[in-house]
């Protein structure tokens, strides 16, 4: 038994320096994703933006140019979008395209009124409308107690497939943020992905930093070890 506890010291710190660079690659990695991302961010900003054969690509961040009909009565409004501390909704809407396809398109930020069961109302201009965006991939369902919206207008969070139930149109998978002014008083500004490249890079740092921490203890814990078997020898 006294054998096995010597060695404990050894075992904990082995299993800790492992961990230590395992966590500290998985940073590193994070921050090679996150250098790529910008990239991906500057050529998007650099390049024309595409059109409707853009969204069946579905690469996150496309400029895009969009031509098309806005099906207002298919629009919705999700809750709970907060924008210099108001509340608020995001106002999202199917806009058929003139290839005939659908796309949601997230159209900008609007306050909620004092009266949260009255909706705003949203011009939507008639006609063929032009606009200018960033495809977006939809988020993941958000862990929320609010129960979603099954028939009505106002829902909690986006859900593609469940939209397409609930509107009964084909939209395409990805969603566009629109960047392009319109007469419509809704707010775009759209939040941009926090790259924290210099953070992963840190965070790195500091786990390779405990696994040499703890490659040196053992290292140290080995050599006291073997100094006093030395020291105990006749």
């Amino acid at each position: 038994m006294r054998r096995a506890l010597d060695w404990l010291p050894y075992v904990v710190g082995v299993a800790l320096c492992v961990t230590a660079v395992q966590l500290g690659l998985w940073q590193t990695r994070r921050a090679e994703q996150k250098i790529a991302l910008g990239a991906q961010l500057a050529a998007g900003e650099r390049a024309v933006p595409g059109g409707d054969e853009a969204l069946a690509a579905g690469a996150e961040w496309t400029r895009v140019r969009l031509s098309g009909r806005w099906l207002a009565a298919k629009g919705i409004f999700v809750d709970n979008r907060v924008h210099q501390g108001r509340a608020g909704y995001h106002v999202v809407m199917p806009l058929l395209l003139n290839s005939g396809q659908a796309v949601l398109v997230k159209r900008g930020w609007v306050a909620a009124g004092a009266d949260r069961s009255i909706l705003p109302s949203i011009v939507s201009p008639a006609g063929v409308v032009t606009i200018d965006g960033r495809i977006r991939v939809p988020e993941a369902r958000p862990y929320t107690l609010a129960a979603q919206a099954g028939a009505g207008p106002l829902w909690q969070y986006l859900d593609v497939p469940a939209y397409r139930t609930w509107s009964g149109l084909a939209v395409v998978d990805v969603v566009v943020e629109q960047s392009s002014a319109s007469d419509d008083a809704l707010v775009r500004d759209w939040p941009r992905p926090d790259l924290g490249v210099d953070r992963h890079r840190g965070y790195a740092v500091q786990w390779f930093g405990l696994a040499a921490l703890a490659a040196g203890l053992c290292g140290w814990f080995g050599w006291k070890r073997w100094q006093k078997h030395v020291m105990a020898r006749p």
